[in-house]
């Protein structure tokens, strides 16, 4: 998927909402249990209920890695199911080089076929340049991320009392492009935004911590947009796990289309509708 597809799904479906499906055998429902690949189900039954009104679904691999090989194909039927409008994204936070690199790489892309994947960049251009080797897919760098101890190394300030994750952003645009990179700034980082998108005016934003993690997001929204929207803000566990009864699918279509109609009116206000 690239740039362009992405910005048209953004203007057609009138928002810019991930949904992240960081779901839990302990959390979801309990009579999904009862189904012989219950992680599925549980997905299966959100991507029904919100698929017209999302324009990305973000797994979190870790929810499906520690299920072993059962979890592994609970993801790949999962994907299977997406539309292929929607913009797949794997939350696997990898940050290898070389060989170790490239089979990451064909994994997401190839066996998968994710559109996107997260990376930690602290090793350099070289755990990302594979990526970029693959036609309309998308590295997602982490650049500013929102958990507390965060601050002990990307705010580590070099001798002209530039922070690391700004050598993040400015260093990548070296090799990488606004056609194939994004980057993760946590929604609690609202004071660096301005900074961060004079760095980079024009890549697209994926920001986590909206819904549960407190998060504004009009705020947020109204701060860190371009003209071309250039955000993508997930919602996980206030959407997917705001009901739990038989009937859940309801309560998350509702909790979705309450977010959906939130950001139409942002993107009216900001003039990209």
């Amino acid at each position: 998927m690239n740039f362009s597809e992405i910005v048209n799904q953004i203007k057609n479906k009138k928002t810019y909402l991930c949904v992240g499906l960081d779901s839990d055998l302990d959390k979801i429902p309990k009579h999904l249990l009862e189904f012989d690949d219950p992680i599925y189900e549980f997905n299966k039954r959100v991507i029904d209920a919100t698929k017209d009104l999302v324009i990305a679904y973000k797994p979190n691999l870790a929810f499906y890695e520690s299920q072993g090989s059962k979890g592994l194909i609970s993801l790949e039927k999962t994907l299977k199911y997406i539309p292929s409008e929607i913009l797949k994204i794997a939350d696997a936070k990898r940050g290898d080089i070389g060989n170790t690199s490239k089979m990451y790489a064909k994994t997401f892309f190839e066996i998968f076929n994710f559109d996107a994947v997260t990376l930690s960049p602290y090793m350099g251009k070289d755990s990302s340049l594979p990526y970029l080797e693959f036609d309309d897919k998308w590295i997602i760098l982490l650049a500013l991320t929102s958990n507390n101890s965060s601050v002990d190394i990307q705010y580590f300030k070099d001798s002209d009392n530039k922070n690391l994750y700004e050598h993040v952003l400015s260093d990548s645009l070296n090799w990488s492009s606004k056609e194939n990179t994004m980057y993760v700034v946590g929604a609690n980082r609202m004071d660096e935004l301005a900074s961060i998108r004079k760095i980079i005016p024009d890549n697209f934003l994926l920001i986590p911590g909206v819904g549960t993690q407190g998060g504004d997001l009009k705020r947020i929204s109204l701060n860190s947009m371009n003209d071309k929207c250039g955000i993508i803000v997930n919602v996980s566990r206030d959407i997917i796990y705001s009901d739990s009864s038989d009937s859940f699918e309801e309560n998350v279509r509702s909790k979705t289309l309450e977010y959906k109609n939130k950001m139409e009116e942002i993107l009216i206000e900001k003039g990209i509708l």
